[in-house]
Parts: C-alpha cells; sequence; structure tokens
C-alpha cells in the first residue's frame, strides 16, 4: 500500500518513545518512577470549572451539536476583550478564532502561510510537534542557533533569511527551554519578518506561568500587527484543560478566512464543550490562575535553587515556566543518559536529541549535551528527590 513518503520520513512522537522506556523497565518498590518528562499538568480542573462543564452537558442541548468553525462567538468575543486589555491593544472578535489545541493552531497558521518550496525559520531548539508538522507537510525549516541564554540568535536569522521564509516562529516562555524572550528580541524578530514579507508566529502556550507582571511583548500595538503577527495561545495549561483541545489564534480576519477552510476541513469545529470550559474559566478563575502561577514560578525557584546547591556540575542553560534546559556533567549523549537514568536512577526526562538536528547532521545544536526537565508537577520535596537521584547517578 502507498506511503506519503514526508509522513514515513518524520521522526516518531518523542513522548510516545519515552514512555516505551517506561514500559519497558521495572522500578524497584522503593525508587518509583519520578517522571519529569511530562508537559502538561496531570490533575484534572478545578473542580468549580468541572460542575460547570457537568451541568453544562446536562441540561444545554446545544452544546453536543456543531458550532462555528472558528469556534463560539462568546468564546471569541472574550478572548478579544481579554487580549485587547492585557496587551493594550485594540483586538476584534473577529480577529480570533478557536481551535483544536494549540498543535492544530500552529498547524492552521502554517497551512495559510506556507504552499511547496516555503519554508518557516525555526530557533533550534525546538518543540518537536512543530518540526513534525512542517517535515510530513512538506514545510521547509531554516534553522537558527539559540546563545548561551537560549535565546534566537537574530543575527544569525538575518543571515539566514530568503525569500521561501515564509513565516518566523518563536514560542515563549520556551518549550523546551524555559527561556523568556525579551521584548526588544520580539520586537527585532518582527521587524525581520515584516522587512521580507513573511508572517511572525508567536506561540504563547505557557504565557500564564511568564515571570514577568504585564504584557510580555508590544506587538498588538504596531499598527501593522494583523498583516505580519500570527498569534497563538492554549487553555490547556492554564485551565487544565488537556483532554479537551481547546487553543486559540490571533491575527487578521482576512488570514482567518484562509485559516477557516482549514479547520472547516479538518475538524468541523472546536469541542464545544472545552469552549464553554475555557470561558467559564477566563469569566471566573482569575484569582485561581493567580495561584497556581506562584506556585509553578516557585517550583521554578526551587529547582535553580536545589541545582546551584546540590548539583553544582549541572548546567541550568534555561529556566521558566514548565521547563529547565540542562547540561548534565558527563560526557554521555543525552539520549543513552536518558535511557539510563531511567533504568538506574527511575527518573524520566527528555534527551535534548529530540529538540535538536543530530550533531552528525553537519553541525553541533547541543542536544546531545542536554536534557529538558519539566518540573511543574513536582513540588519542592519532588525536586529534592530528584536531585538525590541525580547525584548518585554513576557514569
Amino acid at each position: 500500500m502507498p506511503l506519503n513518503p514526508n509522513l514515513a520520513a518524520v521522526f516518531p512522537p518523542p513522548v510516545m518513545e519515552a514512555r516505551r522506556w517506561v514500559a519497558e523497565t521495572t522500578f524497584p518498590a522503593d525508587r518509583p518512577l519520578l517522571n519529569f518528562s511530562q508537559a502538561a499538568p496531570v490533575a484534572p480542573p478545578p473542580e468549580a470549572l468541572r460542575q460547570a462543564m457537568a451541568e453544562k452537558v446536562a441540561t444545554d442541548a446545544d452544546i453536543h451539536l456543531y458550532g462555528p468553525v472558528l469556534g463560539d462567538t462568546a468564546l471569541r468575543a472574550e478572548i478579544a476583550a481579554r487580549w485587547s486589555m492585557h496587551y493594550g491593544a485594540d483586538i476584534g472578535a473577529g480577529e480570533v478564532a478557536i481551535t483544536s489545541g494549540c498543535n492544530q493552531a500552529f498547524c492552521a497558521a502554517v497551512s495559510s502561510l506556507c504552499g511547496p518550496g516555503d519554508a518557516v525559520m525555526v530557533p533550534v531548539p525546538w518543540y518537536f510537534n512543530h518540526k513534525m508538522w512542517l517535515d510530513m507537510s512538506g514545510v521547509g525549516s531554516v534553522l537558527i542557533p539559540c546563545d548561551g541564554a537560549m535565546l534566537p540568535d537574530i543575527e544569525a536569522a538575518r543571515t539566514a533569511m530568503t525569500p521561501a521564509v515564509k513565516a518566523i516562529l518563536l514560542i515563549t516562555p520556551n518549550n523546551p527551554t524555559g527561556a523568556e524572550y525579551p521584548p526588544e528580541l520580539m520586537e527585532a524578530f518582527y521587524d525581520l519578518a515584516r522587512e521580507h514579507g513573511a508572517a511572525l508566529i508567536i506561540d504563547e502556550t505557557y504565557r500564564d506561568f511568564h515571570s514577568g507582571s504585564g504584557a510580555p511583548h508590544d506587538l498588538f500595538r504596531r499598527d501593522d500587527w494583523r498583516d505580519t503577527l500570527v498569534h497563538l495561545y492554549s487553555f490547556s495549561k492554564v485551565f487544565r484543560l488537556t483532554g479537551h483541545r481547546v487553543g486559540a489564534i490571533a491575527t487578521g480576519a482576512a488570514r482567518l478566512a484562509e485559516i477557516e477552510k482549514f479547520l472547516d476541513t479538518v475538524t468541523i469545529c472546536p469541542s464545544r464543550v472545552g469552549q464553554f470550559g475555557a470561558l467559564y474559566g477566563l469569566r471566573h478563575l482569575d484569582q485561581w490562575v493567580a495561584g497556581e502561577r506562584a506556585e509553578i514560578l516557585a517550583r521554578g525557584r526551587a529547582l535553580r535553587e536545589t541545582f546551584a546547591a546540590r548539583l553544582p556540575g549541572w548546567r541550568i542553560l534555561g529556566a521558566g515556566a514548565y521547563f529547565a534546559w540542562v547540561e548534565p556533567p558527563f560526557d554521555i549523549p543525552s539520549d543513552r543518559l536518558a535511557r539510563r537514568l531511567v533504568a538506574e536512577q527511575s527518573v524520566l526526562t527528555l534527551p535534548g536529541t529530540m529538540f535538536t538536528p543530530a550533531a552528525a547532521e553537519g553541525r553541533d545544536w547541543g542536544g546531545e549535551r542536554a536534557l529538558r526537565i519539566a518540573f511543574a508537577n513536582a513540588d519542592a520535596a519532588g525536586i529534592a528527590v530528584l536531585a538525590d537521584r541525580l547525584a548518585a547517578f554513576r557514569p
């Protein structure tokens, strides 16, 4: 039977591979698995949200029917109002679309921007699902490095820019590195994209856990943002709605008309129940979200302080939101090290090789030396146990 060669050439889903490592390992009773690979909440949404969703399912017949392709009107309007206030901008409901998760938002955005022979500029390390979609879609990836603080190199981007690049992709706070991009760097990338007639895709899935207060950038205040900016967001993390798949796109209405074609073909409409959950959360859970943010930031501080005090040989290159990008003090390729940590210390992390090209492909992107540690589901005590296990590892 025929097989799409682009799809066949894409690397297997990294999280599924990591789960196979766990399935192949027997963990001693006194050393249970510590899972620092999961980039998503493992707890359910808050009880008030679950109850509201359950009542909606039981009492509103329309919630079970198809809705508008670009999302329910009330949620689009709420997002537009919230984003306008947060960014000090003027964003209309007609400039917002709801998607089945932020991964779909990215896929829809790229499908509206790129055709055969086109490319997207991607900082390395990348988020693997982004790279997988580009590869399976036949869209090229123009890779650019990050500096020692894990910030994308704007000068390298200028040098690498070609007419084939239809979009520049930035994720902040970043997955996998945790780095928070300064506003002036985002402005520079915006200007670079605009100068070359490309779009700037900003994925702010982890915006609610940014360490700074206020808007992380002023891009929505640019007069021409509708022609250049494609903003992506997710409700999976902030309200723990991972299983309901609710994301959002904000961009010019003309582009949304093209994106609507993609969404109508792929899902017809996003989950109505999930959309109600996101709307309820936006209207009622500000205080709860503030507490969640404070806890995630505290866990990030605990990780940095614990590593500095107890694992001085481990270099944290980036840390923020859910993630830390760490270089261990061992001359062991990270894919082998990650597997050994599962078998010998019952610690699951993801190797940097899942987020970078192989060094053998002509450049050392640093993936062989790094691990991604997803610390958001571990409190200070759990992070201390992680440090104990890592300190006990013998290469």
